[in-house]
């Protein structure tokens, strides 16, 4: 069986934590530091969210979770 997508996402990124710094990265563009920091504010970004300092960070086995629950596979409708 193939992994999944956010099980290959976790198992490739070198550290527990991504900061929301990397984002971008980690989701090859498909979500933005900034985006993020909105959702956040909103009280419905990723939950776990550490913060160090100035910087913000999730632990990248609730972020993976996170993005998992607010994802649907694309169809033939979507484009």
């Amino acid at each position: 069986m193939t992994k999944d997508v956010f099980e290959r996402m976790k198992e490739s990124w070198p550290s527990a934590v991504l900061a929301r710094t990397e984002v971008s990265r980690f989701t090859g563009g498909l979500i933005s530091e900034k985006y993020l920091a909105n959702l956040d504010s909103l009280g419905i970004g990723c939950p776990g969210r550490i913060r160090v300092g100035r910087r913000v960070a999730y632990p990248v086995e609730q972020f993976c979770e996170w993005l998992r629950s607010r994802t649907k596979e694309a169809d033939a409708s979507d484009g």
